[in-house]
Parts: structure tokens; C-alpha cells; sequence
């Protein structure tokens, strides 16, 4: 009988940081010395009676890591990849019904990959002693003789033997983690910790989330239903990310009548902490577990690791963890070395404007945009059978239901286009083709302008023309017809249509346009899009029609609308184009400022005029004026004496004044320019919007500000954020992908 491994994959093991981390979680470190956990995991599943090649079930981000270790084993494997991790219950449960479709009363045997058993032929005799029950339908779990009165385990109280297998004992209750007291009484009832690794026939692992957990096997099953294979990796569709977040002892052991348990007492450990490495680890004879560049004097019991780059020096200290990796350090002592999460959050709350490189910032940047936003944004935020993209999508994944605006679709068109240009490999033009043909089919009227929104189901909602969304289109067509120069001209010809309509709507016989197709707005923020948008086609089009527009629009600004002595831009104007008398024509809005100081550089440099550049450092210091020196977090409005008016900070000014600093900056003293410490320190300060339960989400607000964690990840923020992220890639942004 063949035994189906299953490898599960998960989490970053942040009790062992800095050598675990997001991008290298524990089971690809090198703990212990030679090979790595999880290809110690492999080797000991594949030495299993029956044992076929394992299915490993992990998050897409370290498949290409996991294979890499795996090719260094010489083994076979299955990945099974979850969209987003939702704990054990669902990641054991999908590939049960996995395995289930070619062998429907297949035997798992489903192991962490993180765990050390030393002794593989014992762990071998012990699923071969399993065998038996988990045949006649039980669901074995292996549980621990406990050696010393744990704390960090949940406990599994054994009833009587079974018939089918006398090694094997019915469970009679589990245990949660108790504390010290508790745990003491545990041990001297005869209780075994719960290893988290269990046997089970697939068919009764599915039989008992239909009676315990419908809604995580319907969730599950329709994940595999509308999962795709590719080259050994079969990857999990979207309702995955609807599955209950639960672990499988919650969600099915403690309910079911077939757990049974199978007492082991070889040696094992979850190496939870720092304290079970070295336990588990070779000492010197002063008791001493060194690993790496490190020199150890007159010191004992001690755990000492240095790696990428990292040196250590110890010299007479007893009972510490003392761990180095790069730049991170860990100084505890050994028997609190497991108390890391409080510190780990307080670490992650201090100012990080002067902790981390540019460059390295720059990196961490593009990996998440690559590795996390683009890929999730692309599977669940856009509607594949509706068309077009969701206008959020909550820390659940599930998408807002409301209206769309036409500026989220363009904006997206706008984010997927970049990605391309900036070389990600993922579907881009698909994505491009999706928002394209959504706003064609969904937004445009009859006179050539895009409506403003319309419902889930793809029907008006509101018919009004914008200018805000009509610049957002143009920009989208500009930034595509840049990523596709096959497609230019078809692009650019729906553009000029559209230009004309613009014109035809929203120009205004005394100069500048009005806000809206109705009313008689004058507002800066629509004129500051057109701007980019009329702008990008006129570096995409060797037509001059888009350069003298823009021209047009540049000099409007310059002579109308901004104070340019004072550094003042206000929101919104009176029909003589000075400052509204109403609350609107006295408020600054810092962002604003960044990103017509943006504008007015690239402005500058393309047409060889040094007056747009005086304005735009005039502006790019307005805004810093906005800038909140205790946290570096822009400030959401200033009144035009620079007061503060507004003391929230949302997410997209950070970005904007990413990109002015970087485009500003001066080319021949980068190294020492202010505007380099101050990237640094926006690009810190943004950083914090990205602490969400989803990576690849953000929030609106900065990590501490009270955003509730059911407020949706807003898709008009990903134009801003790529905006900065692409800026970062090319240290200047003097090549914007979206110009």
C-alpha cells in the first residue's frame, strides 16, 4: 500500500529570528549543520514503509527555494500552492482531496517541515505501528512522551487500546498549551505532548470535514476544483482564500470520534526557540553550540550563530543566545530566548529612517511588489468573470461590494503596464487586456468620455464625465501603448479621440478646465492628472499635438494656479482661477505638492526650461513643510499659512514624496544630498502601511493609526504605490515607466 507524504510549509518561525525570516523561513536554514529541516524532513518521509513522493503544501513565494534544496536531495515532489495561508486545517484538508482524486482511499502520513527527529528508523517503525488503524478508518496523531513539563505544546490525554492495532490508543481529550502548573500535572498524568503530525486515510479526513467543517471542505474542495497544474506544482484557486483560517486539531481532531493517538518516545522537537537548537545542537566541552564566523572565550552553554557577513566576538558569558545574521542581532538569554514576539513588535514600531541602506529598501520594495502585490492583486482583484477589478479587497481577500470607478480600472491598466516595464514576468498584458476592454465596454458613452462608475454587475451606476477619469484613461493608454509599441498606434488613435472629447467637454473659454462635464469646479487635482497623462503621451508620440498640450496645461499652472513666491497650490479655485473662498481654496494638501514638483522636474527636463524646476523646489518644500519630523509620515493637509490642519496621514502622499526627493535630487552629489536621506526616510515611514495579515495588502493607514483591520485595501492606492516602487528601481527616477 502506497503511503502519500505531506509536507506542510508554513509560516516564518519568527521565535528564531534573525536567522528565520519572511524571505528564508526556518525550514530552509541551516539549523543544525549539514542539511537543512526541511531536507531532513524529506529524507525521513521518503525512508517510510510505502512511502510515494511527497506532496508539499506552501505559499508560492519558496517554491523556487524549496526546489532548489530539494534538486541538492536528488528527490521527486508535488507542490501543492496555496494562494494565501489559512493555517493547518485547510492546507491538510486540500491535499487530502487532492490525493483523493487518483487514489480515493489513499494513506497520508502529513508531517511539519520543520520538525527534528533524529532517529529516521524509529519514526519509519512508527508509521509502519499506525498503519493498521489509520486502515480501519482512525485518524492517528503521534504524541510525545514528554520529557520535562513543556509550556509551548498542547497535550493529548490517551484512553483505551484499540482492537485493530494495540499500539495505538482512542484519544480521550486534548489538551490546549497550559501553563507551568498545568503542565506539571500533565506529566505525571501520563499525557503526551501533541506533535501536530498525523496519519490518516484520505477519505476519512474528508469524511469528517463534511460532518465538523462544511464550510472549510466546500471552500477547499472548490479550490482544487479550480486549481491549474503546471510543471509539478498544482496550484490552489481563489476560494482557497475563503476557507476558515483554523488549525486542523480546532477544526476536526478535538470533534472527531476516530482520533486515536500512537505514544512515541524516539527524540523529538518542534525547535521552537532558540533554546531547543541548542539543545538539539553539537557542543563544545564547555557546552558551547557554535555556528559561523565566531570566536567563543571563557564562556559556557551557550548558542553562538553568525552568518551572511556577520562576525562575533564572545568572551565570558554563560546561558545566552547570542545569533547574528547580517546586520539583525539577538542578544537573550537561553531559557527566554522564546519570548520574542513582544520585542520582535516593538522592534518593528521604531523609526527605521536610519536603520536600512536605499538600496536595500529599493530591493525589499520591488521583492514585495513582484513576489506579493502583483500576483494577489491579478488573482483576486480582478473580477475574471464579470471583467475589469474589484475597487478593494478586505484582509480576508474578499473583494468590496461596490460600485467600480472608472479611475480604479484605468489605474490598474496604469499598475499592470508599469510591472511589465519594469520587468515582471507575471501576466501583465493579460491584465492590460482585461482593464482595457472592461472600461471600453463598461465606461465609454456615446460622445467618446468614460462614465464614472458602474455597479458589480457592470451596469451604470453614476453616467456623470469627470475630468479626473478621463486623465486617468489617457494615462492608461499612454502607459500601455509604452509597455506594447506593437499596439502604439491603435492606442494612440483612441487616445486622440478621446483628447478631442476632452477638450470639447471640459475646456473653459477663459482657460484651464473645469472639474466635471455639469458644474462649473475649478479644481487642481484633475488639471495635475491631465498633466501627467497629456504629458506621457507627449514622450510616447512623436505626434506634437500631445507636447503643445501639454505646454497648455504647464502654463496654465505656472501663471494661474500656483503661488509660486509663497509655495502654495490650494484645492480648488473661483472662476478667475484664485483661491476659493470656501474651505477647499485654503487647504494645502502636502502630497498635492510632491506630486506637482514631480511633474514640474520632468516638465523641466523635457522641455530644457529651468523655470519649471525653480517651481518645483519650491513646491517639493511646501512639502516637506508637511512632513512630521518624529515619525517622517506626511501630514494629509496644511492651511495656507502651513499650519497643521489635518493630523491623519494616508498612504499615497508617502509615495508622492518618494518620487519628487528621488527626481530631485541632485545627480552630482547623490551620496551626500539631503533628498537622499529624505527617500530614505519616506520610504521607511511608507513601509508601515504594508503590516497587514496579507501580504501584498496595505492599509490606509500607518501601522498604530486605529485602521481596523476589516477596512479593504483600496486598489487606487496600487498607482501610487508602484509609482514610488518603480522610482526606487532606477535611483532618480529619471526614466518613470509611466511617462
Amino acid at each position: 500500500m502506497s503511503v502519500h507524504p505531506i509536507v506542510l510549509c508554513g509560516g516564518p518561525g519568527s521565535r528564531l529570528w534573525p536567522a528565520s525570516t519572511g524571505r528564508q523561513p526556518k525550514p530552509f536554514v541551516d539549523l543544525l549543520g549539514g542539511p537543512s529541516l526541511f531536507q531532513r524532513t524529506l529524507a525521513r518521509v521518503a525512508a517510510a514503509p510505502g512511502a510515494s513522493p511527497p506532496v508539499i503544501v506552501m505559499g508560492a513565494d519558496h517554491v523556487a527555494q524549496a526546489r532548489a534544496q530539494i534538486e541538492t536531495a536528488g528527490g521527486l515532489e508535488t507542490f501543492l500552492v496555496e494562494p494565501v495561508g489559512r493555517d493547518s486545517g485547510p492546507a491538510l484538508l486540500a491535499a487530502a482531496v487532492w490525493i483523493a482524486r487518483k487514489d480515493p482511499t489513499g494513506v497520508a502520513l502529513a508531517v511539519a517541515s520543520d520538525h527534528h527527529i533524529p532517529d529516521e528508523a524509529a519514526f519509519a517503525e512508527a508509521v509502519g505501528a499506525a498503519l493498521p488503524a489509520v486502515c480501519a478508518g482512525h485518524i492517528v496523531t503521534f504524541g510525545v512522551k514528554p520529557t520535562y513539563p513543556a509550556t509551548a505544546y498542547g497535550y493529548i490525554r490517551a484512553g483505551e487500546a484499540l482492537a485493530v492495532a494495540p499500539a495505538v490508543r482512542a484519544v480521550a481529550r486534548f489538551v490546549e498549551k497550559p501553563d507551568l502548573q498545568r503542565a506539571r500535572s500533565l506529566l505525571d498524568e501520563g499525557c503526551l505532548w501533541n506533535s501536530g503530525n498525523f496519519m490518516f486515510r484520505v477519505d476519512a479526513l474528508v469524511d469528517e470535514a463534511a460532518r465538523h467543517a462544511p464550510e472549510l471542505l466546500e471552500a477547499v474542495r472548490r479550490a482544487v476544483e479550480e486549481g491549474r497544474s503546471e510543471e509539478g506544482v498544482f496550484r490552489l484557486g481563489a476560494p482557497f482564500a475563503h476557507a476558515p483560517r483554523i488549525s486542523i486539531d480546532v477544526g476536526i481532531m478535538e470533534k472527531t470520534e476516530r482520533a486515536a493517538v500512537l505514544p512515541i518516545d524516539y527524540a523529538w522537537s518542534d525547535l521552537g526557540a532558540w533554546d531547543a537548537i541548542w539543545a538539539a545542537s553539537a557542543r563544545d566541552a564547555d557546552g558551547n553550540a557554535v555556528n559561523g564566523a565566531a570566536v567563543v572565550r571563557e564562556s559556557a552553554d551557550c548558542l553562538v550563530r553568525a552568518s551572511h557577513g556577520a562576525r562575533l566576538v564572545v568572551i565570558g558569558v554563560r546561558n545566552l543566545a547570542i545569533v547574528a545574521r547580517g546586520d539583525e542581532v539577538l542578544v537573550a538569554a537561553l531559557d527566554k530566548a522564546a519570548d520574542l514576539k513582544p520585542a520582535l513588535a516593538a522592534l518593528e514600531a521604531l523609526p527605521t529612517n536610519a536603520r536600512e541602506p536605499l538600496e536595500a529598501s529599493a530591493s525589499r520594495f520591488k521583492a514585495w511588489l513582484f513576489e506579493k502585490a502583483l500576483p494577489l492583486w491579478w488573482c483576486f482583484g480582478a473580477d475574471h468573470r464579470g471583467g475589469g477589478f474589484h475597487e478593494g479587497l478586505g484582509h480576508d481577500l474578499v473583494p468590496a461590494p461596490v460600485d467600480r470607478r472608472a479611475l480604479v480600472q484605468a489605474r490598474q491598466v496604469h499598475v499592470f503596464a508599469t510591472a511589465g516595464l519594469m520587468g515582471w514576468a507575471g501576466p501583465w498584458t493579460a491584465a492590460v487586456d482585461h482593464g482595457l476592454d472592461y472600461l471600453a465596454r463598461r465606461y465609454r458613452r456615446a460622445d467618446g468620455l468614460f462614465r464614472r462608475a458602474v455597479d458589480v454587475a457592470g451596469e451604470p451606476a453614476d453616467d456623470l464625465a469627470r475630468l479626473y477619469d478621463q486623465a486617468f484613461v489617457l494615462l492608461a493608454l499612454a502607459t500601455s501603448a509604452r509597455a506594447m509599441p506593437a499596439r502604439r498606434e491603435a492606442l494612440e488613435s483612441e487616445a486622440a479621440s478621446l483628447a478631442g472629447a476632452v477638450r470639447r467637454a471640459f475646456k473653459c473659454a477663459g482657460g484651464g478646465w473645469r472639474a466635471d462635464e455639469v458644474s462649473m469646479r475649478y479644481e487642481a487635482d484633475p488639471i495635475m492628472h491631465l498633466f501627467e497623462a497629456v504629458q506621457a503621451w507627449s514622450e510616447v508620440s512623436d505626434d506634437p499635438a500631445w507636447l503643445g498640450w501639454a505646454g497648455e496645461i504647464a502654463g496654465h499652472f505656472l501663471t494661474r494656479m500656483v503661488d509660486a513666491e509663497g509655495g502654495r497650490i490650494v484645492e480648488e479655485f473661483d472662476e478667475r482661477w484664485g483661491p476659493f473662498p470656501g474651505r477647499e481654496g485654503h487647504r494645502l494638501e502636502p502630497g498635492h505638492h510632491f506630486e506637482w514638483a514631480w511633474l514640474m522636474e520632468r516638465w523641466s527636463r523635457r522641455v530644457g526650461e529651468a523655470g519649471p524646476s525653480d517651481v518645483a523646489r519650491v513646491l517639493y518644500a511646501s512639502g516637506a513643510r508637511g512632513v512630521d519630523p518624529r515619525t517622517e509620515l506626511v501630514f494629509d493637509a496644511l492651511a495656507d499659512d502651513f499650519s497643521l490642519l489635518e493630523t491623519t496621514s494616508r498612504l499615497w502622499p508617502q509615495t508622492e514624496r518618494v518620487k519628487a526627493a528621488l527626481l530631485l535630487a541632485p545627480a552630482d552629489d547623490w551620496e551626500g544630498s539631503s533628498h537622499r536621506r529624505a527617500v530614505s526616510a519616506a520610504a521607511a515611514a511608507m513601509w508601515s502601511y504594508f503590516d497587514t495579515p496579507v501580504e501584498g495588502l496595505w492599509r490606509d493607514a500607518p501601522r498604530g493609526a486605529g485602521t481596523p483591520e476589516s477596512e479593504p485595501a483600496s486598489a487606487s492606492s496600487f498607482y501610487h504605490i508602484i509609482g514610488a516602487v518603480e522610482a526606487l528601481q532606477h535611483r532618480g527616477g529619471r526614466s518613470p515607466a509611466g511617462a
